[in-house]
């Protein structure tokens, strides 16, 4: 049986870094990852990025290294991703975040409104309302993180939470803070336009939990292989037909309705950046499915059917 040889250099200055001697032809990028960091301890596997090119992708870390174009002396190239830290730990920090903050106003906290206003409740029951639905979201987003999402990669670059959790706690204040005011003003069209915020509310955080239930159901535990989501017998997952990326759509019919619930200008600002943001990564996970599926179904479009 032939061994490889396997050269890695670094992508920038191209100095040699490593050498492996008698490679496994069987072996997997994610092998070469762990031996190349007993001679370099500082970058463990998840820091690394190995590519054919300078310039190129990162390889997979089930790629094996005889089905890639090297020849038997293989040339990689590093780039240091720098510190890493788990998905489920950012996730887990971010969404905490913004539930303990939301509360803080909720109670009206000393130092937020004035002594004066020091631990009241509000007299308006959408208060209450729009309270115990963001805690209900949170709460929601926590035990899926727990107990549902399984993840393609488990980390994440260090500085991604500094960035995530200065958006969801920052916002998570600010619409905190004038939903929970001694002078909120409640919607213009009183209980039915609450009821009707409401219903779309829970009609979408149901419809955003069957599909994160669906996806769950397409990777086996410890896989990271991927398959073209269907729609499954459960009703909510049939947007599946018009789009790719479901869970974002109904994410973002929440955020509407909690929008139309509180009639808050923050509220909608946060909608607003949330749906710029996800349809950018629908787009991306799109474009994803496109190139690696013949028969991906044409009809789909990334987050709002026909349009987007």
């Amino acid at each position: 049986m032939k061994h490889y040889e396997v050269e890695i250099l670094d992508a920038r200055t191209r100095d040699k870094l490593c050498f492996l001697d008698k490679v496994e032809p069987q072996a997997t990028v994610a092998d070469i990852k762990n031996l190349f960091s007993k001679a370099h301890p500082q970058w463990y596997p998840a820091r690394q990025s190995l590519r054919l090119d300078p310039k190129g992708r990162s390889l997979k870390d089930e790629d094996v290294l005889q089905s890639l174009p090297v020849g038997t002396t293989a040339t990689l190239y590093f780039r240091d991703l720098g510190a890493q830290i788990s998905w489920v730990t950012v996730f887990l920090t971010e969404y905490a975040g913004p539930l303990l903050i939301y509360l803080l106003f909720y109670f009206r906290v000393p130092f937020l409104y004035g002594p004066r206003y020091d631990f009241t409740a509000s007299r308006h029951r959408v208060v209450h309302l729009a309270c115990c639905c963001h805690s209900f979201h949170y709460v929601k987003r926590l035990l899926e993180t727990l107990f549902v999402h399984r993840f393609s990669h488990g980390t994440m670059p260090l500085r991604n939470i500094f960035k995530n959790c200065t958006y969801y706690w920052g916002f998570a204040a600010w619409m905190a803070y004038y939903i929970n005011h001694p002078l909120y003003t409640p919607p213009a069209y009183g209980d039915d336009q609450v009821k009707l915020a409401l219903a779309v509310f829970l009609f979408c955080q149901l419809g955003n939990f069957s599909i994160h239930v669906a996806l769950r159901n397409l990777r086996p535990a410890g896989s990271k292989t991927r398959k073209i989501p269907y729609p499954t017998r459960n009703p909510f997952t049939w947007l599946f037909l018009l789009v790719s990326c479901p869970n974002y759509t109904y994410e973002v019919g929440s955020w509407i309705g909690f929008t139309i619930m509180t009639q808050c200008l923050p509220v909608a600002l946060f909608s607003l950046v949330g749906f710029v943001q996800m349809a950018i990564w629908a787009q991306g996970k799109h474009r994803s499915y496109l190139r690696e599926f013949r028969d991906y179904p044409p009809l789909r479009s990334p987050i709002i059917p026909f349009l987007l």
